[in-house]
């Protein structure tokens, strides 16, 4: 992995139905988004309130964290861009 994720932190975007989380280039943080369609492939269960968005979450972390991985692009998709947002298509 390129990316490392010592921050176990997460939190839930309720105006955008997502989960957000953490992860590190050498000492550069990088934001990651998990959608709420990513997280209901990784959890059918889910319930649509925030805990049920948390609980999914922690389900499929190492998933989650493997995937933001293959899409992280070092540098940022663009300059000063440290954003991601994970969808259902890249899982």
């Amino acid at each position: 992995m390129r990316l490392h994720f010592p921050n176990t932190s997460r939190s839930f975007d309720a105006n955008r139905s997502r989960v957000c989380f953490w992860g590190y280039d050498s000492t550069i943080e990088i934001s990651f988004y998990v959608g709420a369609e990513a997280l209901k492939q990784l959890s059918p269960d889910m319930d649509s309130e925030e805990t049920g968005f948390l609980n999914a979450f922690d389900a499929g972390v190492d998933r989650i964290h493997e995937v933001a991985d293959k899409v992280y692009v070092h540098g940022g998709k663009g300059k000063g861009t440290y954003t991601y947002i994970l969808e259902a298509d890249d899982f």
